[in-house]
């Protein structure tokens, strides 16, 4: 199967399997997702949807969360990962939030990449889920698979993110990034095949007799 079949055919596939996917982390409004966001680095969505309740009660818009004492956050979000650093980050995006934005999460990627614990993918996925701006957050899921799919050559996330972009078009990004994800989790998992098992690497590479190495994200 050629490359262009293939990017034909896992659109459509994933589509079918997926055509409303859901937004895997709970939040409320574009502030709440950019703080579940921020909190999802080293850390599953499961676990942090377990975690958000508890923080959001003591503070869900940027000026409450900016009186919390960054030790209160922390004890909010302990059983995060890198719990330390992700409360500082959240305490300090809030108050610049409030000083620099109005109190509101700004709509625009150089202004979210300027607030700390604030990277490109991270403000990818809120341009993409808050704001319905065309974005391709890559995760480790997706740079895992457009490897096996050989939709990239996986140097790096940054390199992944322009191939997919490239490959896709632009109004199926939002949507076709959170169908990877969940097949990812679902039927290609790190363990559960490795290249040649789910049923997406056996369409398009029937004659792969060997595992598909990936590099990491």
């Amino acid at each position: 199967m050629k490359k262009a079949e293939r990017v034909e055919y896992i659109a459509q596939r994933l589509n079918e399997l997926y055509p409303r996917p859901a937004i895997p982390l709970d939040h409320a409004d574009p502030y709440t997702l950019l703080v579940a966001v921020v909190l999802s680095a080293q850390c599953t969505d499961a676990r942090v949807n377990q975690i958000t309740p508890q923080l959001f009660a003591l503070a869900n818009t940027p000026l409450e969360m900016a009186r919390l004492p960054v030790s209160r956050i922390q004890s909010a979000i302990r059983s995060c990962g890198l719990a330390p650093q992700k409360a500082q980050a959240i305490h300090k995006l809030s108050q610049e939030l409030v000083n620099d934005h109005a109190g509101r999460v700004p709509c625009s990627f150089e202004a979210l990449e300027k607030l700390p614990g604030v990277g490109h993918k991270t403000a990818s996925v809120v341009m993409a889920q808050a704001f319905g701006i065309p974005a391709f957050p890559v995760d480790t899921h997706i740079h895992r698979l457009a490897q096996r799919w050989q939709l990239t050559s996986g140097k790096n996330v940054k390199q992944t993110e322009a191939d997919l972009k490239r490959l896709f078009p632009q109004e199926i990004w939002n949507r076709l990034h959170l169908q990877i994800i969940y097949y990812g989790r679902e039927h290609c998992t790190a363990r559960g095949c490795d290249g040649t098992i789910c049923e997406i690497c056996r369409t398009c590479f029937p004659k792969r007799q060997r595992s598909k190495t990936t590099r990491k994200a």
